[in-house]
């Protein structure tokens, strides 16, 4: 197995780093926060689909592709990684969440 292989098939926690490294090899970036919370500022490129909402569907995330999941902190990516590697997605959840994001001098829009 090869190491993007490995990189996409498990599920786990990524530092900002990491998680542009996957979304630079095709990983969707999922924003799980609420609107409210989007509306304050989200990563550039972001799907949002906020958490309540993953729970009952998945919101045409595709699962051909590792999906890294983000929300304010890391705790309800944590919970979204799961839930999806739970209905076969792959799955990356963002250490630090968008916190980590804009301390990384990451843009948001």
């Amino acid at each position: 197995m090869g190491l993007l292989d490995r990189l996409f098939r498990s599920s786990r926690t990524v530092s900002v780093a990491q998680a542009k490294e996957l979304v630079l090899f095709g990983a969707t970036l999922v924003d799980v926060r609420t609107t409210q919370e989007w509306r304050t500022g989200h990563a550039a490129g972001a799907k949002h689909v906020p958490l309540d909402t993953l729970q009952s569907t998945s919101a045409g995330i595709r699962k051909d592709r590792p999906v890294v999941l983000m929300c304010q902190s890391g705790v309800r990516s944590a919970s979204a990684a799961r839930l999806l590697a739970n209905r076969g997605y792959s799955t990356h959840s963002l250490r630090g969440g968008i916190t980590a994001w804009r301390s990384a001098g990451e843009p948001l829009r």
